[in-house]
């Protein structure tokens, strides 16, 4: 009897224990990563874990302490932290329970190793923004018949952040939702099947569907300069830029084109970024050729202006030092037909 008393009354105090001294929310792991079966320490006594990861929200004995006997170890000691945190729990706290439970004779009687808390992270599932926005675009389909497959929700206040039980496998649905057609606004409860966390508090959510487009963006930084690759680029489907009307929108706009500037990683391009790999330069010595009622002359010229393939450039001609529009037709050449089939200007 006295030693139940004791054991609530420790559990009692140290009920928040283990979230007074929150660390960073972390990804669902796998249910506590020290077995309570571990090995002792070398002299035989009781030894403190460092740390541990549980999928249950109480914290017992046996989770904190390796070598207890399966009674002791079964005794709730601590209340873990909300799915998804890590806290810590002071080991003072930790000897203080386990004596007036009964389970250690003196502080002595524990292997501390040295430590000063216990790290205890609770297992979690996270739920990602895009499987929040999944759950409302099949409930506007499912109770408007609204397709959103071609928008994009954007929250107000972003995604919330929301942790499950890790051993739930299901989707995120729908409660209840509203749905006004003419501002495209957004209003819901959601909840995954089976959770006593979002059962007890549903997700709630407010935002706005927008109109998204195909655009193409950089998968790494690419230097001036540089020739794109398909590895070098994807399409994604994102919000409408009202301000943007030359964004890219097809992989072939940008494969084998060289940027103009420094191309950041995941920026949708635009048309200015990227143009045709030049194969005259500015300045270079060309061959110029024109051609005229089956006629083919051939002379040296100037490039007044780089150029791609199938560029219209101005050229000088070395021998008349006139300035005439070619069109580029590989390296280093430069084709001219008079219009007309008249005389070719650079002959007379």
């Amino acid at each position: 009897m006295m030693r139940s008393i004791l054991l609530l009354a420790a559990f009692g105090l140290a009920a928040d224990a283990a979230r007074a001294e929150p660390a960073a929310p972390v990804a669902a792991q796998v249910p506590v990563t020290a077995p309570a079966g571990a090995p002792q320490a070398a002299t035989g006594k009781p030894r403190l874990r460092p740390d541990l990861t549980l999928s249950r929200d109480i914290v017992s004995f046996g989770d904190l302490i390796a070598g207890l006997s399966p009674q002791d170890g079964a005794l709730p000691a601590f209340r873990a932290p909300a799915l998804g945190e890590t806290g810590t729990i002071q080991v003072g706290r930790i000897v203080e329970a386990a004596l007036k439970n009964g389970i250690l004779r003196e502080a002595l009687d524990l292997d501390s190793q040295g430590l000063a808390q216990v790290v205890v992270t609770r297992a979690a599932r996270r739920i990602t923004g895009q499987d929040i926005e999944s759950a409302v675009k099949t409930a506007l389909l499912e109770r408007f018949g609204f397709d959103a497959g071609a928008f994009a929700l954007v929250f107000d206040g972003g995604a919330p952040s929301v942790a499950v039980e890790p051993e739930l496998p299901g989707e995120m649905v729908a409660l209840d939702l509203t749905y006004d057609a003419r501002s495209r606004r957004v209003i819901g409860r959601l909840a995954v099947p089976g959770s006593a966390a979002t059962r007890l508090k549903p997700v709630r959510v407010s935002g706005l569907l927008v109109e998204t487009v195909d655009v193409v963006v950089p998968l790494r930084p690419i230097a001036r300069g540089e020739t794109l690759t398909a590895g070098d680029v994807m399409v994604e489907r994102r919000p409408r830029d009202p301000g943007t009307n030359d964004q890219l929108s097809e992989m072939r706009a940008a494969i084998g084109k060289v940027a103009r500037r420094s191309l950041l990683a995941g920026v949708a391009l635009r048309g200015g970024d990227v143009q045709r790999e030049e194969i005259v330069g500015r300045g270079e010595m060309v061959t110029l050729v024109y051609e005229a009622r089956g006629v083919l002359i051939s002379m040296r010229a100037r490039a007044n202006e780089a150029g791609a393939m199938g560029d219209v450039i101005a050229v000088t001609n070395l021998n008349s030092k006139r300035v005439l529009q070619g069109t580029v037709s590989g390296p280093g050449r430069i084709n001219v037909s008079p219009p007309g089939g008249g005389h070719v200007a650079a002959a007379r």
